[in-house]
C-alpha cells in the first residue's frame, strides 16, 4: 500500500524515508505519513477477521514497505479491560483500561520502538541515538538488540538505576546525564549531529505518531465488540469512546491516537473522534498552565518540581501547540494532578482492580478523578484511560512507612514450637478486628465497599441484603460501624434507622450512610442527628471513605 509523507507547513508531499526527517521544500520537521484512505475503507475491515489481534493487523496503515515478521515481540494488541469497581465507585459504568502494561518490555513505548526500529531496519540503518526517562530507551533497546542495531540511549540521573541496568543488558551504550531531560534531549541531539548518526525526535518522529495510532484502532475495534457497534450507524461501523485519557510528558501519545480516530473517520468507520484529556504532573505542567491562560504557545517550566521523572519534559514546544488544537476541537481539556494525588490514584488502583500502575500511568488516573469530581467526565460517558506502563519495581516514596509487618520467630529452646508459631501470628492479625455491617440491597454497592474495606485489611465484615436481616445481624452481635443503604424494599434504611436509635443497645453505634440517590432536603433533614456521615455513592474515592470509617471506630 503506497503513502507519502506531508509537511504541516508547507503541505508537501514526498517519500519517507527515516534518515529525511526535514521537508525538502521548506526544511520543516513537523510531517506526517497519509495514505490512500479512499481504497482502505472496505479493504481494512475484509481482511482484519484473519489477521493476529497485533500492532501489524493494520500494516497498511503504517509506514514500513515490507515489515519483517522477524523483528516482532509481540507488541500491540493489549486488552481493553472494563474497570467495573472502580467506574462503580466513580459512578461510570463504562469506565475501560487500556492496559498498555502488557507490551514486551511493559510500556506503550513498545509500539514506537516497533515501527521505529522496522523503519530503520528496513532502510539499512545501523546506529542510532535516543534521550528517554526511562521506558523509551528500555522498549528501544530491546528492539534494537533484535534487529542488531546499536543504541545510544541519553538518561537523566533521575531515571532509576534499575532502568538503566536494563537499558544496558540489552546491550545499549548507557549516558547518564545529571540534568533536567530537556538538557539530556539537546546533549544527545548534539551527539547525533556530530557523528552523523540518526536520532529519535519524539513527536517529530514519524514512525513514533504512527506507531501511536494503532491504539486508537484497537480500542475502536474493541469497544465495539464489548458494547456493540453504535445504533445510529452502518453495521460495519466501529465505536470510539466519549472520552479518551493519558498522562503526557512531550504529548505523543495523544497525538498519535487523535490522528488514530481522524483515519478511522476519514475511512468511514468511525463518525467522530473522542474528546481528548491530556494530564500533567502539577510540578511539571507547561500544557495545562499555558492551555489555562489560553495560550497558543506554551511556556516552559525550567525547573520541574515532580518526583515523576518520565514525564518532567519542561518545554514541549510545537507538540503543544499541536495538541492543543486537537483537544479544543473534541471539546476535550487538560488537566493537572500533583504528586500526592498520583499515589493516592495508584493505590485505589491496584486495590480496586488489582492494575499496579507506574507513576506516569497514575497521574493519568489522578486527573480522571478530578474530572469526574467536577461534572466535565458525566456518569453516561464511556471512557477509556491509557494505562501506559508498569510499576516494577515500585519506588519506596509511594509506599511509604508501615507498609509490611514483620514477624520475628522466638529462638529459645524452651519455647515451644506451637506457641511461638502463634505468638509471632498475632503480631500479623490481631484477635480482634473491628467489625463492620454492610446493610444494601444491591450485591454490587456491597462487594464494592466490601472490597474498600479489605484493601486494608483490618476489618471484619458482615453483610445483609435487606433491612430485616441487618437489623437481626446487628442485635445478635452490635458491630462497630454500620453502613447503611437507604433506599431498600419492604424495610428501608430510614426504619432501620428508627429501630436502632429506639434501642440503647444499638442507638450509639455510629452509622454511614452510602446512597445512589440524591436526596431531598426533607430526607435530609429525617436523618440529621441519626447518622454520623452522608456519603453519595460514585462520588467517593475509597481513601476519602476509608478516612471516614477510621475517624468512627477509632
Amino acid at each position: 500500500m503506497s503513502f507519502v509523507v506531508r509537511c504541516l507547513d508547507c503541505g508537501h508531499a514526498a517519500p519517507y524515508f527515516p534518515s529525511s526527517v526535514n521537508c525538502p521544500r521548506c526544511n520543516s520537521q513537523w510531517r506526517e505519513a497519509e495514505y490512500e484512505y479512499s481504497t482502505l475503507e472496505d479493504f481494512i475491515p475484509d481482511q482484519l477477521s484473519a489477521r493476529p489481534f497485533d500492532l501489524w493487523r493494520y500494516r497498511e496503515l503504517l509506514p514500513i514497505r515490507n515489515p519483517n515478521p522477524s523483528l516482532s515481540l509481540g507488541e500491540g494488541g493489549s486488552p481493553l479491560i472494563r474497570a467495573v469497581n472502580l467506574g462503580m465507585m466513580l459512578g461510570i459504568p463504562n469506565l475501560f483500561i487500556k492496559d498498555e502494561r502488557q507490551g514486551p518490555t511493559g510500556s506503550f513505548k513498545d509500539r514506537q520502538a516497533a515501527v521505529t526500529i522496522a523503519a530503520l531496519k528496513e532502510a539499512g540503518i545501523t546506529e542510532m541515538v535516543a534521550a528517554s526517562t526511562g521506558n523509551v530507551a528500555i522498549a528501544y533497546s530491546a528492539y534494537a538488540a533484535r534487529a542488531g542495531i546499536k543504541l545510544w540511549a541519553f538518561v537523566t540521573s533521575l531515571v532509576p538505576a534499575v532502568k538503566m541496568r536494563e537499558i544496558a543488558l540489552y546491550g545499549s551504550q548507557v549516558i547518564k546525564v545529571t540534568a533536567s531531560y530537556d538538557q539530556a534531549k539537546q546533549l544527545a541531539a548534539e551527539f547525533a549531529r556530530q557523528r552523523n548518526l540518526y536520532l529519535d525526535i519524539g513527536a517529530r518522529t514519524i514512525t513514533s505518531i504512527e506507531a501511536m495510532k494503532t491504539i486508537a484502532f484497537e480500542i475502536s475495534e474493541q469497544l465495539t465488540i464489548l458494547l456493540g457497534p453504535p445504533a445510529n450507524g452502518a453495521p460495519q461501523r466501529w465505536r470510539t469512546p466519549d472520552w479518551y485519557v493519558q498522562a503526557v510528558s512531550g504529548g505523543m501519545g495523544p497525538l498519535g491516537v487523535y490522528k488514530g480516530f481522524r483515519e478511522l473517520r476519514q475511512m468511514g468507520l468511525v463518525d467522530r473522534i473522542p474528546a481528548i484529556a491530556p494530564i500533567q504532573a502539577e510540578g511539571c505542567a507547561p500544557m495545562v498552565t499555558s492551555w489555562k491562560k489560553g495560550l497558543e504557545q506554551a511556556e516552559p517550566v525550567n525547573t520541574p518540581r515532580t518526583h515523576i521523572e518520565t514525564l518532567a519534559t519542561g518545554n514541549p514546544g510545537r507538540a503543544y501547540t499541536l495538541l492543543r488544537k486537537q483537544v479544543n476541537e473534541t471539546s476535550g481539556v487538560f488537566e493537572s494532578a500533583t504528586d500526592e494525588e498520583t499515589y493516592r490514584a495508584m493505590h485505589v488502583l491496584a486495590k480496586m482492580e488489582g492494575v499496579s500502575v507506574e507513576p506516569a500511568a497514575g497521574v493519568a488516573f489522578a486527573g480522571l478523578f478530578k474530572l469526574v469530581r467536577a461534572g466535565v467526565i458525566k456518569p453516561t460517558d464511556v471512557v477509556v484511560v491509557n494505562c501506559t506502563g508498569h510499576t516494577m519495581p515500585a519506588e519506596p516514596y509511594i509506599l511509604g512507612d508501615n507498609w509490611s509487618r514483620n514477624v520475628v520467630l522466638p529462638s529459645r529452646a524452651e519455647d515451644k514450637p506451637q506457641d511461638g508459631l502463634l505468638a509471632a501470628l498475632s503480631s500479623v492479625a490481631p484477635d480482634r478486628f473491628s467489625r463492620v455491617v454492610i446493610v444494601d440491597d444491591s450485591p454490587e454497592s456491597r462487594r464494592l465497599i466490601r472490597r474498600i474495606l479489605q484493601s486494608q485489611g483490618d476489618f471484619q465484615i458482615q453483610e445483609a441484603p435487606d433491612g430485616k436481616t441487618g437489623l437481626e445481624l446487628i442485635q445478635k452481635e452490635p458491630p462497630d460501624l454500620i453502613i447503611l443503604d437507604l433506599m431498600m424494599p419492604e424495610m428501608d434504611g430510614f426504619a432501620v434507622l428508627d429501630v436502632l436509635k429506639a434501642r440503647p443497645e444499638t442507638a450509639e453505634i455510629p452509622v454511614i450512610v452510602a446512597s445512589a440517590k440524591e436526596l431531598t432536603p426533607e430526607e435530609k433533614n429525617r436523618l440529621a442527628g441519626q447518622i454520623q456521615a452522608l456519603m453519595q455513592k460514585g462520588d467517593f474515592l475509597n481513601d476519602e471513605f476509608l478516612d471516614e470509617v477510621r475517624s468512627l471506630i477509632r
